[in-house]
């Protein structure tokens, strides 16, 4: 009866080399186009038709829109419900940046959101140490009461976010400083219009 010869090294590792790579295009074939989240890595889950975010704030674009980095590495860009803030341009665009910026920079916060708006931003409340930044931001007078959304809100917020733009516009408190504010919605659409101008 014949011996059977004792495989080489270099044969055996041949070996594992293609049981390796056949089991990587297998794996590949049977995964979707997209991965779906895992949520125990990327502290992202569904609670009732809302998205809850939770992560580490890595960016601030301005007084209403930041950047949030979860566990799994995966950016989220979110823009604030209920408040608008002065754009980078305007008088306290600057001002509202910054104290978003002192507020949540490097901090972890909480987001629950519903939707997406047209740029593809997550839009939804934020919550650092329990309290809401887009109060905080409006009580500051660092924004207004975005009140053409205030339906996504609920009742309640909605009454909470008038109320704190009250208070600040009464005590002449950051933007309400100034006699006439420019509110950015009418800034974005005159914007718009100077631009449409210029193209003819």
């Amino acid at each position: 009866m014949a011996t059977r010869k004792p495989k080489s090294l270099k044969a055996l590792l041949l070996t594992a080399v293609i049981s390796v790579i056949t089991g990587l295009v297998y794996l590949n074939t049977r995964s979707p186009a997209v991965k779906p989240v895992n949520p125990d890595k990327s502290n992202t889950r569904a609670i009732k038709g809302e998205t809850v975010v939770t992560g580490r704030v890595v960016g601030v674009s301005d007084g209403d829109t930041i950047t949030v980095l979860d566990a799994g590495n995966q950016q989220h860009k979110i823009r604030f419900d209920g408040i608008d803030a002065p754009e980078s341009r305007q008088a306290f665009g600057t001002r509202s940046k910054q104290s978003l910026s002192d507020l949540v920079f490097g901090q972890t916060v909480t987001v629950t959101s519903s939707k997406t708006d047209r740029y593809g931003r997550t839009v939804g409340s934020v919550v650092v140490n329990g309290q809401d930044v887009g109060l905080i931001q409006i009580e500051r007078g660092m924004a207004w009461f975005y009140r053409q959304y205030a339906g996504d809100l609920g009742s309640e917020r909605a009454r909470d976010y008038e109320r704190a733009e009250e208070r600040a516009r009464a005590d002449r408190r950051g933007l309400w400083a100034d006699a006439r504010p420019v509110e950015p919605w009418e800034y974005r659409a005159e914007a718009r219009t100077a631009r449409k101008e210029n193209r003819r």
